[in-house]
């Protein structure tokens, strides 16, 4: 695998149209944060943030987007700062693939349809191995999917390593009994994801400066952090630069 630059994701969660943290991928356990997530886009990019992250809640658990408006908006405003975004939430089949990155969106994050090989090898060959990235988020060790309400006996580890062979290069590992809790990312797992051959981005439980660091030094691709941003747990702007002064964030 040839190195890459690590990336810091600032995440906008949207349910309902707004801003909103999960704790541990529960809907009943959300606090708001904004009622214009488009705003909170532009927060971080003035910030320094290259790469949003945007998760559709609404779709994820439902399987069809009533967020798609919200997400453009906030495309539109990453894109006037020269930022890249990436969607995920309830993309389960190719026309919604092709509708986001047709709106501007750099990649999609597929979670409930990655445990189908075949569709996700022709995903990858039809849009670009670069486009696609594997949402893989479970508890112990198995893949959790429709909005992590369904919990699965697939091996995660198992499931990159069949990806890796049909051309997906990333996947966003979340471990969802960390997810909001700022127990620091299950670096672990994403480390063995890597080593099965997909680019890790870890994800759920950063708790800050700290966690970004180790993500870095584990030799993943990237991060991203959500509830610790929006509590003020450190500030984006210096980190951004501290990254940046070894080449990387962007």
């Amino acid at each position: 695998m040839v190195s890459q630059d690590f990336i810091l994701f600032p995440a906008i969660d949207v349910l309902g149209g707004r801003c909103v943290r999960l704790y541990q991928g529960d809907y009943e356990q959300r606090t708001e944060y904004n009622q214009h997530p488009a705003a909170v886009a532009q927060q971080w990019c003035e910030a320094g943030a290259r790469f949003l992250h945007v998760v559709d809640l609404d779709g994820a658990k439902d399987g069809a987007s009533i967020n798609a408006a919200t997400i453009e908006d906030i495309v539109r405003t990453a894109r006037s700062y020269g930022a890249s975004v990436q969607v995920g939430g309830g993309i389960r089949n190719r026309d919604a693939i092709a509708r986001w990155l047709d709106l501007g969106v750099e990649r999609v994050v597929l979670g409930t349809v990655s445990r189908d090989i075949e569709q996700m090898a022709q995903f990858a060959s039809e849009f670009g191995g670069r486009r696609i990235v594997a949402g893989l988020d479970g508890r112990g060790g198995k893949l959790a999917v429709t909005g992590w309400l369904e919990q699965t006996n697939t091996p995660i580890v198992d499931l990159a390593h069949e990806l890796a062979k049909v051309g997906v290069l990333h996947a966003l590992v979340t471990d969802v009994d960390r997810d909001g809790t700022g127990q620091g990312a299950n670096l672990q797992l994403a480390r063995s994801v890597q080593e099965a051959g997909l680019w890790s981005i870890a994800s759920g439980g950063i708790s800050g400066r700290d966690d970004i660091l180790a993500a870095k030094a584990a030799g993943l691709a990237g991060a991203v952090v959500g509830k610790a941003l929006y509590d003020g747990k450190f500030d984006l702007r210096s980190v951004m630069q501290e990254l940046a002064v070894k080449g990387d964030g962007v």
